[in-house]
């Protein structure tokens, strides 16, 4: 059997849905190459910060409906799951660290904004040596 060629892209949703941004985003890197993409969104139960719960049922009802749009964007199957930490850079660091991962493509608000994505996330996941796509988000 043939290994894949195509680069394995992780996407890290800034809310529980995917944003026209981030769909952009996707869709141009799907244009520049083979690559396969897998959508992480925060856990809607971890609204306040350090909230932790192992409770993902609301946030696998949200993925079912971010994957088709992230599928129809990419023009392949789409994959995905709700994070375990509240803190996005815990669930980054457990998949690169695993090797699953070739590329991050990173939805962002102000550090002010969001407590998922906390202080400087941009810079701190840079450190993994992989390409990194910020997508500002627009709300």
């Amino acid at each position: 059997m043939e290994a894949s060629t195509a680069a394995r892209i992780l996407v890290v949703a800034n809310k529980t849905t995917v944003t026209p941004a981030l769909i952009d985003a996707v869709r141009a890197r799907a244009e520049a190459g083979p690559a396969e993409f897998f959508l992480l969104i925060p856990n809607p139960d971890h609204v306040l910060f350090d909230r932790i719960t192992e409770d993902t049922s609301a946030g696998e009802q949200v993925l079912a409906l971010a994957l088709p749009m992230l599928t129809e964007a990419v023009g392949n199957q789409a994959q995905g799951r709700v994070a375990h930490s509240p803190n996005a850079y815990d669930d980054i660091e457990r998949d690169v660290q695993a090797g699953n991962f070739d590329e991050i493509i990173l939805e962002t608000v102000p550090t002010h904004v969001s407590h998922w994505l906390h202080v400087d996330l941009e810079h701190r996941v840079a450190g993994f040596g992989l390409p990194v796509t910020v997508v500002p988000a627009t709300h």
